[in-house]
């Protein structure tokens, strides 16, 4: 990679442009909810992809301009802008007895950025064929070191940006969304939407209509007052340790083999059958407790999300905003390591999801209502036997064509990059593979890679094993939500534990 810098060419804010048989609507106001709310001490969502080279005499980026604002226009709400209100009774009309505020989202129509950059250094190569992510892609996103609330202290900060980078024999596209206004499935209905009208000729996105209004539980305050007197004191920066990143592929046909020797072995005991991402993810749960090498006694854990869009009645398809809670499996990690234990620990993430309780989960929702808090990287500390996994496979990632080609490849910016946080995608195939983007402290992703027993499941072929991983990040970690909890006893029986809240860490990143 020679001369790999990133220039900024030119910045723009884009305003909705909403299709002729609609108007522009007047301004309104949608109100935050818990799931909203405690997103927004976090970064931004970061994801993009590498696209190959646009024929001759395409206008990209007027042409990628044009249609993010026909996009936009669908997506209205994500071109607004957070407004603050003090928090003037507590509820009952009496006068507040303690300083408080409220945070909206109000629809006005005041745009989201749009940058255009040049990378004339870099190759989709030098992307695809390392080892390890290189450091110059972080700087293929917007907003980079913004937090939730940093939107909110300075309105002329958007809640959705774009960047499209122009490379030596490719483009690569990318969004940042302020995750307190929207969730990764919001995100990528939106990327969705934006590739489709690009390649559309017509211009006009056939997806289903979009729901605005929010959820809340029955009694939630709205909205929901926060106990701060200034939205300053929410925010809080902390660094962290290097950490380097590589994208894991697995195929169809490995993935299949995983999830027939978990079942395999839990058979006579398991009571339903463990999926393939249960299976995946037990199967580098276990190797990155090898490559860390941890103690049997210590105990490690794995959270991972759970979209609630079909777990929760009145949330309907189309919704935009927050609708995230998280399943967490713990366990000593000699419970998990061994012969035999694929299926053991795949049982024990199983059991996590299946223990999803619709009125434990709204009952956590009213109780933060109630008592709103939040929770950083000074509480949490940097665990080191802890995995995060993010994101979906459901999501359609590859599909974003928008008019010349497919991706060749899905890359994440440089928000949410903890030791131990893993983001999951489709792998582009159609028929059930998967990619695992890795995150960890440099000497045990170094090891992970020479796992035989994670990496004899893998497709070697995108991990060239000559390569070096190169540079560093530390970043904030942004818990998946709401979280129920199994694990293992020292006695192996499958105990449940308390639910826990979601933690949330934050640190500023230059880039």
């Amino acid at each position: 990679m020679k001369g790999g810098g990133v220039k900024i060419l030119s910045r723009r804010m884009v305003m909705p442009e909403y299709e002729a048989s609609s108007r522009p609507r007047e301004p309104d106001t949608v109100h935050l909810t818990p799931w909203d709310l405690r997103r927004i001490t976090v970064d931004y969502i970061q994801k993009g992809v590498l696209l190959p080279k646009p024929p001759t005499g395409v206008h990209v980026v007027e042409h990628l301009a044009s249609s993010f604002a026909r996009a936009l226009g669908r997506f209205y709400p994500l071109a607004g802008r957070f407004t603050v209100a003090p928090v003037a009774n507590d509820g009952n009309g009496a006068p507040s007895p303690r300083p408080g505020l409220t945070i909206s989202l109000r629809c006005s129509d005041e745009g989201a950025e749009f940058v255009h950059a040049v990378a004339p250094g870099v190759t989709v190569a030098d992307i695809t064929g390392a080892l390890c992510t290189p450091r110059v892609v972080w700087s293929f996103f917007p907003l980079n070191g913004v937090l939730g609330t940093d939107a909110v202290v300075d309105p002329s900060l958007p809640l959705l940006a774009a960047q499209v980078t122009e490379l030596a024999d490719g483009v690569f596209v990318a969004m940042s969304l302020n995750h307190c206004a929207a969730d990764g499935t919001t995100f990528w209905d939106l990327f969705n939407t934006w590739s489709e009208i690009s390649r559309n000729k017509s211009g006009i996105s056939t997806a289903p209509p979009l729901r605005v209004q929010r959820w809340f539980h029955d009694g939630c305050p709205v909205p929901i007052p926060l106990p701060f007197a200034k939205v300053q004191d929410m925010a809080r920066r902390f660094e962290y340790p290097p950490v380097q990143e590589c994208s894991i592929h697995f195929s169809p046909e490995s993935i299949k083999k995983l999830k027939a020797k978990a079942n395999a072995e839990m058979a006579g005991t398991a009571t339903a059958t463990i999926s393939s991402l249960q299976a995946l993810f037990a199967h580098l749960w276990r190797a990155v407790c090898r490559a860390r090498g941890l103690a049997p006694e210590q105990e490690t854990k794995l959270t991972l999300p759970m979209g609630c869009r079909t777990r929760i009645k009145g949330i309907p398809q189309g919704y935009i905003g927050n609708a995230v809670a998280g399943a967490v499996g713990r366990t000593p990690v000699g419970e998990i390591l061994g012969d035999g234990r694929l299926g053991r620990t795949a049982w024990l993430l199983n059991r996590a999801v299946a223990s999803f309780d619709e009125a434990g989960l709204t009952a956590e929702l009213a109780s933060w209502s109630r008592n709103p808090s939040f929770r950083y990287a000074a509480d949490y500390g940097t665990e080191p036997a802890v995995l995060v996994m993010s994101s979906s496979p459901r999501f359609d990632v590859y599909g974003n064509d928008f008019g010349w080609g497919r991706p060749v490849a899905v890359r994440s910016g440089a928000g949410s990059k903890l030791d131990g946080m893993v983001t999951v995608y489709e792998d582009g195939g159609g028929s059930g593979g998967m990619e695992l983007e890795v995150c960890l402290a440099p000497d045990v992703l170094v090891r992970l890679v020479a796992d035989e027993e994670l990496m004899g499941a893998s497709v070697g072929a995108r991990l060239a094993r000559g390569g070096r991983c190169t540079g560093g990040a530390s970043e904030e970690f942004a818990g998946g939500g709401m979280h129920q909890s199994y694990s293992y006893s020292t006695a192996g029986e499958l105990m449940p534990e308390p639910q826990y809240e979601n933690q949330i860490m934050s640190r500023k990143m230059e880039v």
